[in-house]
């Protein structure tokens, strides 16, 4: 009886790779689809899951977009600190950060997470917590080092974050939300060089 619950009870790291695999339908299906048709049943079948499983790790369909939510956060904030570990010098780093903020934004997985967190205050506050108060305090650490060192002229590195995120992202997160065309990679490279650029002209020393 034993062997046979432990045989039918998946291992802890099959059980990781299912949920993964979940959370990967449930974009796949978010993105498709939209919010509205997003369903279980749906999420259950792409990923060759289980209703029941899904209820198990998510507690219901908003549990399941508030885990997106948090997986997508974490992936965002990891490119950001993955780009800032590398070394660079200071108008390489800015535009590398303004293009992994910028590409991440506009990106199909960003958009449809946005869609659905606007039809729900929750999924709205969980966004914000986990992306941009989550993403801001690592940039605003490097900015502040920058200032430290004398690069830079701010006073405040929280507003010089809010400077930069100002002219990489523009409105170009909310013209993607309503429908427009995501910029291409060479579009948002340019823009990211630019908004560095217009920054440093800003508030870099000797500017």
């Amino acid at each position: 009886m034993t062997g046979q619950s432990r045989r039918g009870r998946p291992r802890s790291g099959e059980q990781a790779t299912r949920r993964r695999a979940a959370l990967d339908a449930a974009l796949a299906e978010l993105v498709e689809h939209g919010v509205e048709g997003m369903t279980m049943q749906a999420v259950a079948a792409r990923a060759g899951s289980s209703k029941e499983s899904l209820y198990s790790w998510f507690g219901n369909r908003q549990g399941l977009l508030a885990a997106l939510i948090e997986r997508q956060s974490e992936q965002v904030n990891a490119a950001v600190t993955a780009a800032l570990e590398r070394p660079a010098e200071p108008r390489a780093m800015l535009a590398a950060i303004a293009e992994n903020l910028l590409g991440l934004l506009v990106g199909e997985a960003s958009v449809a997470l946005n869609r659905a967190a606007m039809a729900s205050a929750e999924l709205s506050e969980l966004l914000l917590r986990h992306g941009r108060h989550a993403t801001g305090p690592l940039v605003e650490a490097y900015l502040g080092r920058l200032a430290a060192d004398g690069a830079l002229r701010i006073d405040d590195p929280a507003e010089a974050f809010g400077l930069l995120y100002g002219l990489a992202v523009r409105d170009l997160q909310i013209r993607v939300l309503l429908g427009e065309r995501t910029p291409s990679a060479d579009e948002i490279r340019t823009g990211a060089r630019l908004a560095a650029d217009r920054f440093l002209a800003l508030t870099g020393v000797g500017q």
